[in-house]
């Protein structure tokens, strides 16, 4: 068995890697996904209620502090093993960092700017989707950035329970006392985290906002 900084297993299977490493991020957008169609109105109701932005985001952290592993063995009785239990644990994992962002997005647009909108004569719709949303994205989006990152991270752990993708190198490797295994899995997973942050930041630096305030400041 070769010690060390061994790369053998990531220049010999790359194909195997490559696919683990695509099916890692099905898991994480699938999750990210679903997350955000509970989040969004929950974060907005939260945003527009500001008695339920303390009870909502104080549940929501404290489901945060609960053990990942304890969280999917607590799930597997009803659920089963595999991608079921993974998806529901990382889905309630990344509401706090999606309705956290969503809530401090909209809340943080200042008051005069939503006034003159609505003195121009914009419904109330159309203040929340050109004015308030545009405003928010880039926060909102920041919170979909660390959610996107910190699944990757979690799905990982999911490998534990059969539900595939790059944590099965980890594993499997461990098992087997086979380094250049686990390295192949530990550069993966670190260069799609790397990659997703990238692109998301990519994202942030195009909104409305972002490109208007390097026009002013161009």
């Amino acid at each position: 068995m070769k010690r060390g900084f061994d790369l053998s297993y990531l220049t010999e299977e790359w194909r195997k890697v490559l696919e683990l490493t695509l099916d890692h991020l099905q898991l994480t957008l699938l999750a990210i996904g679903l997350a955000l169609v509970i989040a969004a109105p929950l974060g907005i109701a939260a945003a527009r209620y500001r008695w339920l932005t303390f009870p909502v985001l104080g549940m929501l952290g404290a489901l945060y502090t609960v053990p990942s592993l304890a969280f999917l063995v607590f799930l597997i009785p009803s659920l089963g093993i595999g991608r079921e239990p993974t998806l529901v644990a990382l889905v309630v994992y990344a509401q706090i960092f999606v309705v956290r962002n969503i809530v401090a997005g909209l809340q943080g647009v200042d008051a005069p700017t939503l006034e003159a909108a609505a003195g121009i004569g914009m419904t109330a719709w159309q203040v929340f989707r050109r004015v308030r949303l545009p405003l928010a994205l880039p926060v909102i989006l920041a919170g979909v950035r660390t959610a996107l990152t910190t699944t990757i991270g979690l799905a990982t752990l999911a490998a534990a329970i059969d539900a595939g993708g790059l944590g099965t190198l980890l594993f499997d490797g461990i098992a087997r006392a086979y380094n250049a295994m686990i390295l192949a899995g530990a550069i993966a997973i670190a260069a799609l985290a790397i990659a997703i942050d990238l692109v998301m930041r990519l994202l942030e630096r195009l909104t409305p906002l972002a490109r208007a305030e390097r026009a002013r400041s161009g």
